[in-house]
């Protein structure tokens, strides 16, 4: 049910009416009934195949290019399975980038958004809200309060709008620093001053480049093995974040750590290379903006700070994609002067009442952890790979231009066939959509076949059936 604070009011007993719940149920159970029907892969259906191929050509003229992908959806799945409007049936281990965490047709997903049609606004706002989105913020902060000096939570529309929020806040905390320290390879959004910190020149074509970045390399287990080990590639990257700060003095105003690199390969790295940076940020006034706009939730802590043990030294933080609702949080010291931020809208009452069942999920199921089903769920994948390296080793040939065929962390999951090579990967990820399995790439070289697969309802049973479809769109690939 949504939240309701107070007691006496007709809207609690609208909210409260046991009534309208029971009808809610009896259409979950309706639902239910549906999505059971969807148990495996399946080929697209012949005979919608005119209707079908209609839609792909109005949605490519609506949007002014052919969809990446065929893909629009039934409206109905199971699980990890949806299905498509063409009939066909696949596993979806792409989950729209992270967004559907909690996959197809879920009962808890399905009831959250039937509880959203009971409160009396579709969108809401700073001037006027519900409780649900309060909620919402609140169970990130005292969530995050327990590990780091996470205090406030702003709430906003997406993962880019985060991300302009958290800016805003280091640019006001540290002005008149304006410039901005991140990761090569990093992701950061498609606003315009996110599109210019993103480092993907794609991203970025046309737009006047008024933001001033500072790129530190991510580690990269490569090029520290040619180095001499770890110890020489951390003391590269602080010492060229040294060289930054020196030569632009008091002028930055944040470094953003992506902990786990989404866009750029589902990279990780080591507590001891990102405390190196950190102190050095701490040493010299910068702020800690973290941003788990991709990694939130999936790594094997629901923060990926936490992971690390970092949470003493982030000062702003950002969550989305999975959450549906997101949000830029702070600690005391960088709560932002009035007027700063704001927005006519936060977020629609459905991301507020589907944002808090997942979170309300997450908090109570054992998946974090070493031996958390996240953990378990990413060693059965890495399996998986191997399973298909020992079977078409020459799918994988060994060279230096990676160090490990399966990469990631938890729920953020990669491998890595025909050498990285881009034209063989993105025809690998095209055709599994063929044979059964939604993923994309990654990376900027090596490339990477990624997912980011529904975890809290996947099966280990499931993953020898998702790599059975992933190995025959391999085979077409490599012929």
């Amino acid at each position: 049910m949504t939240t309701q604070t107070q007691t006496d009011t007709t809207g609690t007993k609208l909210l409260n009416d046991q009534t309208i719940h029971d009808t809610f149920n009896t259409i979950v159970d309706q639902v239910g009934q549906y999505s059971a029907q969807i148990t495996d892969v399946r080929p697209p259906n012949p005979d919608l195949a005119s209707s079908f191929d209609d839609m792909l050509q109005e949605a490519g003229r609506i949007k002014g290019r052919p969809l990446l992908y065929p893909s629009i959806s039934s409206g109905v799945g199971n699980g990890a399975l949806v299905e498509m409007a063409d009939g066909s049936v696949k596993w979806d281990m792409l989950t729209g980038i992270g967004v559907h965490f909690m996959g197809h047709s879920n009962p808890k997903i399905i009831k959250a958004q039937l509880d959203a049609a009971l409160l009396d606004t579709t969108k809401h706002g700073n001037l006027q809200t519900s409780y649900d989105a309060v909620e919402f913020g609140k169970r990130l902060v005292d969530r995050a309060a327990k590990t780091s000096n996470l205090a406030h939570a702003f709430v906003t529309t997406s993962g880019a709008m985060a991300n302009e929020s958290a800016i805003k806040v280091c640019y006001q905390k540290h002005a008149p620093a304006s410039r901005v320290l991140a990761f090569e390879h990093c992701f950061m959004g498609r606003s315009v001053t996110m599109a210019q910190i993103g480092d993907s020149a794609g991203g970025r074509q046309g737009v006047p480049l008024s933001t001033q970045v500072d790129y530190i390399p991510f580690y990269d287990p490569a090029r520290a093995e040619h180095m001499g080990g770890e110890t020489k590639f951390i003391d590269y990257a602080a010492n060229r974040l040294q060289k930054y700060v020196d030569r632009y003095p008091k002028q930055h105003s944040c470094f953003i750590f992506e902990l786990v690199q989404g866009e750029g390969g589902f990279n990780v790295a080591s507590r001891d290379y990102f405390t190196a940076l950190m102190d050095i940020c701490k040493a010299n006034d910068i702020a800690v903006w973290d941003d788990e706009i991709q990694s939130f939730g999936r790594t094997e802590e629901m923060f990926a700070y936490e992971m690390y043990d970092l949470g003493e030294y982030i000062d702003v933080f950002c969550v989305g994609k999975m959450t549906q609702a997101c949000a830029t949080m702070y600690t005391e010291e960088y709560n932002p002067k009035p007027g700063l931020l704001s927005g006519t809208f936060t977020g629609a009452t459905v991301d507020f009442t589907a944002g808090n069942a997942l979170l309300d999920e997450l908090m109570s199921g054992d998946y974090y952890g070493k031996a958390g089903k996240f953990a378990q769920h990413h060693a059965e994948f890495r399996k998986q790979v191997q399973i298909l390296v020992d079977k078409h080793p020459d799918w994988f040939p060994s060279g230096d231009t990676y160090t490990d065929i399966a990469g990631g962390v938890g729920g953020m999951m990669r491998f890595t066939p025909f050498g990285g090579d881009r034209a063989k990967v993105i025809a690998a990820c095209k055709a599994a959509y063929d044979e059964g399995v939604i993923c994309f790439w990654c990376g900027h070289g090596p490339f990477h076949v990624r997912m980011l697969p529904p975890l809290p309802v996947m099966k280990m049973e499931d993953w020898p059936r998702v790599f059975e479809c992933i190995e025959r769109a391999l085979a077409k690939a490599a012929g």
